[in-house]
This record gives structure tokens, sequence and C-alpha cells, in this order.
């Protein structure tokens, strides 16, 4: 894929980001976040500084992530890079809702937004340092 279809991909529907992270006894971990891409290609998901993730992160800040298409002929696009974790953002309120919003709806973004936006919580942001992205792999 080009820059601009990768980019097309990452924010077309609600389609989450399977995030890769180590944990402190070497192990790999998994779980799947809901993200926003920026314009300057940065993808923005929060996650709790009490969960793996968030232990994790602050921990060593490299990190995996993966976005893809279950549906034939199936695409992704993965991503490597460096995660900064700002606690106590000022932003942390507008990304929960911008994320309830993609995700659960505009009706109901305000809503995800106060609930996901508590103390404890965190903004985190990856800038991609290396892209790989395919489509149609099953044709």
């Amino acid at each position: 894929m080009s820059h601009e279809e990768w980019r097309a991909f990452l924010i077309e529907g609600t389609r989450t980001a399977k995030v890769g992270v180590v944990r402190k006894d070497g192990s790999p971990v998994v779980a799947p976040v809901w993200f926003v891409l920026e314009d300057d290609d940065t993808i923005v998901f929060t996650t709790h500084r009490t969960t793996t993730k968030g232990y994790a992160l602050r921990r060593d800040p490299r990190l995996a992530l993966c976005v893809d298409d279950d549906r034939p002929p199936y695409a992704f696009v993965r991503i490597a890079g460096i995660a900064t974790c700002e606690e106590r953002s000022p932003d942390l309120l507008a990304y929960a809702t911008r994320l309830g919003g993609r995700y659960m709806g505009a009706d109901r973004a305000e809503e995800y937004g106060r609930r996901n936006a508590v103390e404890g919580e965190m903004v985190v942001r990856v800038r991609p340092e290396r892209v790989n992205a395919q489509t149609d792999i099953a044709d």
C-alpha cells in the first residue's frame, strides 16, 4: 500500500489496533486498543497506567501494532515505533471523547469520553518508524 492507502485503511470504520509490548519478564503480550490517526501519522490511544500495556510502555516504549481487515481478500497495516506516554495529559478528555465517537458513535462520544478520561489513564502517542502494509493477500 502507498502512504495514502495505509492512512485511509487505518481511519476506515472501527478496526481496532492490536498492540504488542514486552512484559518485564521478556514475554510478549498483545492487546486490542481503540485508536485515532493524526495528520502527521501519529497513532494515539489511551490506556490505564496499571494495565499490562501501561506498565510495559512506561518501562520500554517500543511497540508494534497491527490493524487488519479479516474479510477476504484480507489486508493489514503493521507499524513499529516508540510510544510516548503522557500521564495527566490535558488532552485526555478530548482523545477519550474522539475515541468514544469513533468506536461507539457520535451520540455516545461524550459519555465514553467522561467514562474513559479518569485518573490514571494515559494518552499514548506512537510515531511510526516502520510500516508494512499489504492488501489483497488472498488474491
